[in-house]
Formats: structure tokens, sequence, C-alpha cells
């Protein structure tokens, strides 16, 4: 079997040259993620802070998400992806300048990451719109898998990078993983410009209000219940689960503290902490492009649930750093695995005319709730530690999502 058999959407030239792009810029993204939640919690040791970057970066999706589904289905999604990928590489340049002239304060990064938070908005969905647009209807489940192991192999070399650049840039190294990402996004920007998508519909124009428009994308969901029911999945994690995973700085420098910890150490030992999950990411997008068809989907998508809730009720109890760092990377695996197999299983049930409407409703509800769960999280943290906040969360989870499952196992079939 050759290469374009196992990875069809790799015969796409257009896809190709894209994920190489992407790749180089979501590694800068994954070391600055590595090293601006540790920069934040060293300036302020308040978890709640952790939240509100958290909150900033994602309230816009909150707001913007759903309209500009319906914006980008009458717009050029590629010149939609160049221009807010510019406003990121901008937005980083920024943060980078006041880290390495030494000027960076909590209040920076907070307004920084709402800037950065509403040009994914836009940039997400219509970057999830337009691989159809790149590959071919057949081919998007793969080109779903391979984004998500682009993405995932970035968290595993971007943490890795992290620990010998702060140790080498002994002053300010955070401002210069941060520089290193601003100019990463070159390459994407370069990538766009190469690429022109063959399976693209003509832009039609608008015949009906937004209002209409939004009706119409609700409307479908209260009639296919399958999609409908995978959205309140995706609200619960991103109100009482994902916030989790930006508190794993607590983790490194609180849950795992020992009496000889130097900043190093801490900092190497994050480094890890982050590696591990960006590890178990990998090799889910790994076993999912290898195999994405709808035979495994439903049960990938039990596995995934399930071992990202318990890795969060383990957390607990995870007093050292391997223990620790194996329920991170199962976390990791787990969120990967629900998340691509959901995006999957959405789009490949939604006509070609309501997916900017539908997916851009589950990216609401994914990310768009996440900011309420971010500052929830990080109160909790704060005012019970991460312990119980972990427990309490995960047990909720588990309540919810175990429930829909149960009840209605016609969410695994793509077919709904």
């Amino acid at each position: 079997m050759n290469l374009s058999q196992r990875f069809p959407a790799l015969a796409s030239r257009d896809f190709a040259i894209f994920w190489v792009g992407h790749l180089i810029s979501l590694i800068g993204t994954s070391m600055q993620n590595t090293a601006q939640p540790l920069l934040a919690y060293r300036l302020s040791g308040r978890p709640f802070d952790l939240g509100l970057i958290g909150f900033a970066l994602t309230l816009p999706t909150f707001f913007l998400a759903i309209p500009g589904g319906v914006i980008i289905e009458h717009v050029d999604k590629r010149r939609v992806i160049i221009a807010m990928q510019a406003v990121m590489m901008v937005d980083t340049f920024d943060l980078a300048f006041l880290a390495l002239g030494g000027h960076i304060q909590i209040w920076h990064i907070v307004l920084l990451s709402l800037i950065l938070g509403i040009a994914t908005a836009f940039e997400i969905t219509a970057r999830q719109a337009m691989l159809i647009e790149l590959v071919g209807r057949d081919a998007l489940p793969n080109a779903i898998a391979l984004q998500s192991t682009a993405f995932n192999l970035s968290r595993v070399l971007g943490p890795a990078l992290v620990a010998p650049a702060l140790l080498f840039f002994k002053e300010n190294g955070e401002g210069w993983i941060f520089l290193v990402n601003a100019i990463s996004f070159a390459a994407i920007l370069i990538s766009l410009f190469f690429v022109h998508p063959k399976f693209s519909e003509p832009q039609q124009p608008r015949g009906l209000s937004m209002r209409q428009e939004l009706r119409e994308g609700t409307q479908y969901l209260f009639k296919n219940s399958s999609v409908g029911l995978l959205i309140v999945i995706a609200a619960t994690l991103g109100l009482l689960a994902f916030p989790i995973t930006q508190q794993l700085p607590v983790v490194s420098q609180d849950l795992l503290k020992q009496a000889t910890d130097t900043r190093a150490i801490v900092d190497l030992r994050n480094s890890m902490i982050y590696t591990a999950q960006g590890v178990g990411a990998l090799i889910a997008a790994f076993m999912i492009a290898f195999n994405n068809t709808a035979r495994w989907r439903g049960l990938r998508l039990l596995l995934g649930e399930g071992l990202f809730i318990l890795g969060m009720i383990a957390i607990p109890f995870s007093h050292s750093l391997w223990p620790a760092m194996i329920v991170i990377a199962l976390m990791g695996w787990g969120a990967v695995t629900q998340l691509a197999t959901m995006n999957t299983l959405i789009q490949l049930q939604v006509p070609n005319a309501l997916r900017g409407r539908v997916f851009s409703i589950y990216l609401w509800a994914l990310q768009g709730i996440a900011p309420f769960g971010s500052l929830l999280v990080g109160w909790m943290t704060q005012e019970f530690t991460l312990s119980i906040t972990a427990l309490i969360c995960g047990i909720i989870c588990l309540a919810i999502i175990g429930s829909i499952q149960l009840f209605r196992p016609n969410i695994r079939n793509s077919e709904g």
C-alpha cells in the first residue's frame, strides 16, 4: 500500500503544502503555550490568573463563532485564514517584545490573549470548513486525522524544546520563545499563497438574513439529534473538562512540589508534563490517521471520553512525577481521540450548505462556553486546590456524558 492509499488526503498537493506550513507554525505555538502559563504563574502565583487568561482567549468564540460560521459560508475561506494568521503573528510579536523588554505583566497577557482569541474564532471555523475544499469528501476523514496529527506532533516537539530554550536563555527565555513563535507564522502564511482549493462550490449570495440562516442551522440540530447531542458533549467538555489542562503549571509547581525544587527543576518538570500530554495526543492522532474507518469510530469516541474523564479523577492521586505524566498522557490521548472523532462524525453528517453554520455551533459549544469554565476551574483551584476541583469536575462529566452514551448510542453512528 503506497502513501497516497494509506493517507489519501496527501494525494492533494494543496493539502500537503498546507499541512507542512501548518505543522511548522504549530510547533512555535505549542512552545508558546507551554512557556506562557509558566511565566504567568510565576508573575502572579495565582491559579485564578491562569483561568483568566484562558477566559480571555476563548471568550471571543462565545460571541463570534456562530455569526462567524454564517459569514464564512459566503466568503473565500483561504483569504480569511491568511488575514487571521497575520493578526496572530502581529499579536505574538507584541507579546515577545514586551517579554524581552522586561515589561510584561498579567494584564498584557490577558489583553493579547483576547486579541488572539478574536482571530482564532474566525480562523478555526474557516480552516475546518476549507479542508473539504482541499481534499474532497472521500478523503475528509483522513484530512481531519492528519491535521490532528500535525497539531499533536507539535505538542510533543514544542514542549520538548521549551526546557532547553529556557536553560539557554536564562534571562527573558519566555520572550525568545514568543519571538520564535511569531516568526513561525510565516510558514503557514507562505503555504497558503500556494494553496488553491479545487473542491469548493461557487460562493452563494446571501438570500436570507443572518438570523434566518442561524435558525436553519439550529433547526437542523433539533432534527438530527445525534449531531445535537455531540454538541452537548462538546459543551460539557468545554465547561468542565478541558479547562483543567490550563492548570498544568499548578501540577508541576504545587501538586508535585519537592523541598529541593529550584526554578530550573520546576521548568523541566513543567516541560515534561506538557510533553507527556503531547505524546499521548500524538499517539491518538497517529492511530486515527492510520485507521479512521467508520467501524471503529464509536468505540474510539467511548474510549477517548472515558480515559480523559478517568484521568481527571486520577489527578488527586498523582503525587509523583511519573504517575502524573502517565495520567496526563492518557488525558492527552483521550482529548484528541474524542475531538477528532466528534469532528469527523459531525462533518460527515452535515450537508455542505450547512457545514459552516453547524461547525460554528460545535465550536461555540466547545470553546465559546470554555471561558466560563476557565474562570470556574481557576476559582475552584484557588479556593479548594486542583485535586478537589479535578475530582468534582470529573465526576460531573462522567455523569452527563456517560448518561448520553448509555441512553443515546446512535450518536456514535456517522450516518446519524
